[in-house]
C-alpha cells in the first residue's frame, strides 16, 4: 500500500474524491523543513545544539475538495502544528517554537484558467500531479518566523552575568573621549 502523503496524485482526483489526510510524521520527514531548521541550529556550538528535534512531530488534516460555484475550482484546506527547535534571536539559545498553519488555498493547475476564488491564497502548481508532502513542506516554512524569541522576554537567558558590575561599552566611548579631549586641549 503506498504513502497518501508522499506518492503522487493527480490534484483533481483528490479534489474530486474529497480526500482527506491526516498528518501525523516526524520533522526528519520533511526535507525542506529539516533544512531550514538545521540551517538555523548551525549557528549554536555542536553541544549546544538539541540533540532529537527531527523526531518531533508534525500533526494535522488535509481537505481536498471543489469550491463551490463555477468553474469546479481546486480547493485544499487544513491546519498543521509542530513544535520546532529555533534559536532565541535574543539569548542565542536553543528552545521550541510553536509551528502553526493554517492552509486556505485554491490549487492552480496549469491549463486552467487562474483566479483567486473567495478566501482562497492561488498555490500554483507546476504540473496536474501533486505530492501532498510538499505542499505541507513549503507550508511549514513559509510559517517559519524570521526572528525566532522566547515569548516571553524573562524566559531568555541573562547573557550579561551581573549587568550592575558589568563594564558596558557603548560603540561611541571612545570617539566621546576624544572630542572631550580634543576640547580639554583647545
Amino acid at each position: 500500500m503506498g504513502d497518501p502523503l508522499r506518492d503522487r496524485h493527480l490534484a483533481r482526483d483528490l479534489a474530486e474524491k474529497g480526500q482527506i489526510l491526516e498528518i501525523f510524521e516526524e520533522i526528519g520527514g520533511f526535507a525542506g523543513l529539516s533544512a531550514a531548521i538545521a540551517a538555523d541550529l548551525a549557528a549554536l556550538d555542536a553541544d549546544a545544539r538539541p540533540r532529537d528535534w527531527r523526531a518531533s512531530r508534525v500533526v494535522g488534516k488535509l481537505s481536498f475538495g471543489l469550491a463551490e460555484g463555477p468553474g469546479q475550482r481546486l480547493i485544499l484546506e487544513g491546519r498543521l502544528e509542530a513544535r520546532i527547535a529555533a534559536v532565541c534571536q535574543r539569548c542565542l539559545t536553543a528552545f521550541e517554537w510553536p509551528l502553526e498553519s493554517d492552509l486556505c488555498l485554491q490549487l492552480s493547475v496549469p491549463g486552467e484558467a487562474p483566479g483567486a476564488h473567495g478566501n482562497y491564497e492561488l498555490w500554483e502548481l507546476d504540473d496536474a500531479w501533486l505530492r501532498p508532502i510538499e505542499i505541507v513542506d513549503e507550508a511549514l516554512i513559509m510559517a517559519m518566523p524570521l526572528s525566532a524569541k522566547h515569548q516571553e522576554p524573562a524566559d531568555c537567558i541573562d547573557i550579561a552575568p551581573d549587568r550592575e558590575s558589568a563594564e558596558l561599552v557603548t560603540p561611541f566611548a571612545s570617539l566621546r573621549a576624544q572630542i572631550d579631549e580634543q576640547q580639554n586641549d583647545s
